[in-house]
């Protein structure tokens, strides 16, 4: 994220305790400034309004022969007009002088600046008022004149009077009417785009509904009396398509494992249902006794237990599809094989390790969306008249029903902008009186607008129902993960090692902490202890220790920390750092290995196609979570924001991944170093839609509702997701699972870091485990009397981790002094005859 730096000029020096006097005076100012013309434009309103009724009345002050100054200053005669002499004089000048009765949007033009001034934003858009007014003052003013000849003056002002005038005697009477005419004709159509359609078709739609009110209808009392005294074949009606419009109908597809069935009418019980199909009733009229048949052939079926939402006259198509749950392919307690996904060294792991089951998780009812036909009728009616009210149309609406969203897609009607439409959210919101209303305008890959409603009853997802389903238990992802679910009620599993990096944000309370445990579930269920590894950093000290329990089984820490969860801010910076060098000693491996990722590296070790074997091993992946990153970077700063970003730049390939979660989702704490290397990120519900736009790069996460609602930005994807709930006790139980069983030694060891001198406590270098490069190392310091850890980089071609511990190792073994800031290190040996013996009594 680029950031733009001004020039600034530089100020005086100042104290601090003058720089808000001057701040203050410099908006008392404003201040003034608005109050008066606020006042001045109300001022010139009441004056113009005042001349109408009290002109004739100081019509001998308005037309004497003394000056304007002297009535003002001079002249003491009583005047009528509500604003005194100067309302008189301004007022006289504006009407009579000036363009009559439009000159009232002089007045309204002064108040809105004065409006502005005092608020400090542009509370009324005065271009806009400008426009208004010039339109006013040159076709408002010319109108009058010409409609009330008689009181020109009055009306339209001198301004209407001398253009009417000249206008008659250039084009005559008619002529100006016709040019009069044409030029409200172009603004009303042409500039403003007044579309009279919906006007007209809302006409007719009455007129039709008054005409079908007045036939006559007949009455059928059974079946056979229709079949008898209605000569319309019943193959018609289970094919409106074929003969009349049908009916309007409310489809109802319910989609299970991707197949559609339509609740219909049906002829007689056990009979194939018909479809209906939602239509336009423009043509039912047309035909009284196919009318008649629909009418009689809704009720009846009505009765026999089928439901249908019959339309009101004139509303437009619309349907709404459900997709119900997923049938699991994994049984009650049955275990989630691993044998189809990435191989592992088993002669290195834990061969007796037995995965957890389903029935730790609670067995939460799936049961089928509930659907408030009343509520979705509602709904549906109150989008189409927030629309209407403002002149927008649309031609369909459908809702998709989710498990706590309804998604209404509309296709709005030629030449509606699509903006009209996205800057109605709040309009929608008050309609409805519902939260977290959100207008996907348009969607992507439709030709439509979508508008999400949360529901009145909203469903928790189970995450024992993602956990058996198909889609988890037969993927072939590297690390996947259960999310929840989207609006259409399908399962979102997604890959973390193909993110590589996921940032998780939103308000307290909001569902951040159960979509972690969500996340790391998902991977315990899915993953040998051979295959994956977690570090585990929690400032907060609560919401990760509940993992403690599988630490010699999934946890990686420090060779020397007693505490697998690190709540330490310094011993998270070792960590990080710990971690970019085990990320370094794995792109060595990989290397020497010939692999370009960890996963090519990994199977050249299990089918055994490695030349050293012995100098290679297996790489679990490693996945770092930290639950509240603003308190590491409130305390630590660029200590923890580099170690980071270089994780997220280099990591993925070597299987380190990220996911961190914050609570306070400001600038200062997702900076432009981590975003630009976090490109999947999850947003909770926050307070403001800048902390929304600091997280997503867009708005929209201040519009959800809470309680594991929240967005996924994925590639180009923004989706909507409920997620998944599994509780504390559900955690519990799997940890314990887990942690019951035979386990390793001890957590998997990460590198010990480097560290500066003051941070680390001048630690102690064991020479037994010199680098293989010692020796080389050693002798190219003595060849150039240059102890510089660039050097040994350049040379030798190393990173700057492994060239520092080198170098600490020279340092300990007395071959170079200790470090003396930006110079280079003092070498105790002049020739590399006396190295080579020093080097012999190391051996």
């Amino acid at each position: 994220m680029a950031t733009t730096i001004k020039n600034k000029k530089t100020a005086p020096p100042q104290t601090d305790d003058l720089a808000p006097v001057a701040m203050d005076k410099k908006r008392q100012v404003i201040l003034s400034l608005g109050i008066l013309f606020l006042l001045s434009g109300v001022f010139t309103c009441f004056a113009i309004v005042s001349y109408y009724f009290t002109w004739t009345a100081d019509q001998d002050n308005l037309f004497s022969n003394y000056s304007r100054a002297y009535i003002l200053f001079h002249d003491n005669t009583p005047v009528a007009n509500w604003g005194g002499r100067l309302g008189m004089v301004l007022s006289h000048i504006l009407v009579n002088k000036g363009a009559g009765i439009a000159s009232l949007a002089i007045g309204i033009v002064l108040a809105a600046i004065g409006a502005n001034l005092i608020y400090g934003k542009r509370v009324l858009p005065l271009l806009r008022y400008m426009r208004w007014l010039s339109i006013l003052l040159l076709l408002v003013a010319p109108i009058l004149a010409y409609l009330f000849p008689n009181r020109a003056i009055l009306l339209g002002g001198a301004l209407g009077k001398v253009a009417i005038d000249y206008l008659n005697g250039l084009l005559g009477f008619l002529g100006t009417g016709m040019v009069l005419l044409s030029t409200v004709l172009f603004f009303v159509f042409v500039i403003f785009a007044l579309d009279v359609r919906p006007f007209i078709n809302r006409m007719r739609a009455h007129a039709k509904k008054v005409a079908a009110s007045l036939k006559p209808e007949p009455v059928f009392n059974t079946p056979d009396e229709v079949d008898k005294n209605v000569p319309f074949p019943v193959d018609a009606a289970a094919n409106p398509t074929n003969g009349k419009a049908a009916n309007p109908a409310l489809v109802i597809d319910n989609r299970t494992n991707n197949k559609e069935w339509a609740m219909t009418m049906s002829e007689k019980p056990g009979e194939q249902a018909a479809e209906v199909d939602v239509m336009e009733e423009e043509e039912l009229e047309e035909d009284e006794e196919f009318e008649a048949y629909q009418k009689f052939a809704t009720e009846r079926d009505a009765t026999a237990g089928l439901e249908k939402i019959a339309g009101e006259p004139g509303d437009l198509e619309f349907s709404y599809v459900v997709k119900q749950v997923e049938e699991p392919v994994i049984k009650h307690g049955a275990h989630i094989s691993i044998a189809d996904n990435e191989p592992f060294a088993r002669e290195e792991s834990l061969r007796n390790y037995k995965f957890p089951t389903l029935d730790l998780l609670e067995d939460r009812v799936q049961e089928a969306i509930s659907l408030n036909k009343e509520e979705l009728e509602r709904n549906k009616d109150q989008i189409i008249n927030t629309l209407r009210s403002f002149g927008i149309e649309i031609k369909t609406i459908t809702a998709t029903v989710g498990p706590t969203v309804t998604l209404y897609e509309i296709v709005p009607a030629e030449g509606v902008r699509i903006s009209k439409i996205r800057n109605l959210e709040d309009d929608i919101a008050l309609n409805l009186a519902a939260l977290g209303i959100r207008i996907i305008a348009p969607i992507p890959g439709k030709g439509t607008i979508g508008i999400e409603v949360p529901n009145a009853n909203k469903q928790i997802v189970s995450m024992k129902a993602l956990l058996s389903s198909e889609k988890f238990v037969n993927n072939k992802m590297s690390l996947p993960i259960a999310l929840g679910k989207k609006i259409d009620n399908e399962n979102y599993i997604v890959d973390l090692a193909t993110m590589p990096h996921l940032l998780m944000a939103g308000a307290t309370g909001q569902g951040k902490s159960v979509g972690i445990n969500a996340i790391l579930v998902s991977l315990l269920y899915k993953k040998h202890p051979s295959q994956l590894k977690f570090v585990m950093i929690d400032p907060k000290k609560v919401e990760l220790s509940i993992y403690r329990k599988i630490e010699k089984h999934f946890l990686a820490k420090l060779p020397n920390e007693n505490e697998p969860i690190i709540t330490d801010t310094k011993k998270a910076i070792y960590t990080l750092k710990a971690l970019c060098d085990e990320m370094d000693n794995r792109y060595e491996l990989l290397k020497e290995a010939g692999a370009r990722n960890i996963k090519e590296y990994n199977e050249k070790i299990v089918n055994r196609r490695i030349k050293n074997p012995a100098e290679h091993k297996y790489l679990p992946f490693i996945v770092l979570v930290i639950d509240e990153f603003a308190d590491l970077i409130m305390t630590a700063g660029k200590e923890v924001e580099m170690p980071i970003a270089r994780l997220a730049q280099l990591a993925r390939a070597v299987g380190i991944h990220l996911i961190i979660a914050t609570q306070r989702p400001s600038v200062n704490v997702i900076t432009g170093t981590i975003k630009a290397n976090f490109p999947a990120r999850i947003a909770f519900k926050v307070s403001a839609k800048v902390d929304s736009r600091t997280i997503l790069d867009a708005g929209g996460a201040e519009q959800l509702i809470g309680r594991g609602d929240m967005l996924v930005s994925h590639g180009s994807e923004l989706l909507r997701l409920q997620c998944a709930f599994v509780d504390t006790p559900e955690v519990e139980k799997i940890v314990d699972f887990i942690g019951d069983q035979q386990g390793y030694g001890s957590a998997h060891p990460l590198p010990e870091p480097e560290m500066d001198d003051e941070e680390g406590g001048g630690k102690s270098v064991d020479l037994k485990n010199r680098d293989k490069l010692f020796d080389d190392c050693a002798r190219l310091v003595v060849q150039m009397q240059s102890g510089s850890t660039s050097n040994l980089q350049r040379r030798l071609n190393l990173g700057y981790n492994r060239a520092g511990r080198i170098m600490d190792q020279l340092e300990a073994a007395g071959v170079v002094g200790a470090a003396n800031g930006s110079k280079p290190r003092e070498v105790f040996f002049r020739t590399e005859s006396e190295l080579q013996e020093f080097l012999d009594t190391l051996r």
